[in-house]
């Protein structure tokens, strides 16, 4: 997670990060173990009956496949993350209104997490941008949705079908 504060527009970075870090350090020891086990298993082996050289091959390539994949995920991870802090500084001080027209004000803080983000308006709300949000240039007024009646919006749908 990090933060983009109005006040003073520092940011710090959060844990998400520390997570694909594990995880690469995790499959770096997985794999170091694998070679270790491989080499074992290549030194006890029996003389009658040795190992196919193909199939360890073919082992050792799958491991180091899956290897290159976590950390490419590691890497993108990181890229939408900056791609998020660098999007949610431009969002300070524009007007927002959430998707249901509810909740409407100044975006006075964004607070980046790992699967999206999250705009604090002067008032204190909180506001999950997302598909339906509404975000404004500053000054600009935001018009809510036309309010429905619960039996229109029940009529509506069942004379479709």
């Amino acid at each position: 997670m990090a933060t983009v504060d109005a006040i003073n527009g520092s940011s710090s970075s959060s844990s998400s990060s520390k997570s694909a870090a594990a995880a690469s350090v995790s499959a770096n020891l997985n794999y170091n173990d694998f070679l270790q086990l491989l080499i074992a298993q290549m030194k006890n082996q029996d003389p009658t009956q040795p190992m196919d050289a193909s199939q360890q091959i073919s082992q050792l390539a799958s491991f180091s496949q899956v290897e290159q994949q976590i950390q490419t995920n590691s890497h993108l991870e990181t890229v939408l993350q900056n791609q998020w802090i660098s999007q949610a500084s431009d969002y300070i001080g524009k007007q927002i209104m959430s998707a249901d027209g509810k909740t409407t004000g100044t975006i006075k803080e964004v607070t980046v997490y790992t699967d999206g983000i999250i705009a604090q308006t002067d008032g204190g709300d909180k506001i999950l941008i997302q598909a339906g949000v509404t975000i404004a240039p500053a000054g600009t007024t935001i018009d809510t949705p036309p309010a429905s009646s619960d039996s229109s919006d029940n009529d509506s749908s069942n004379s479709g079908s």
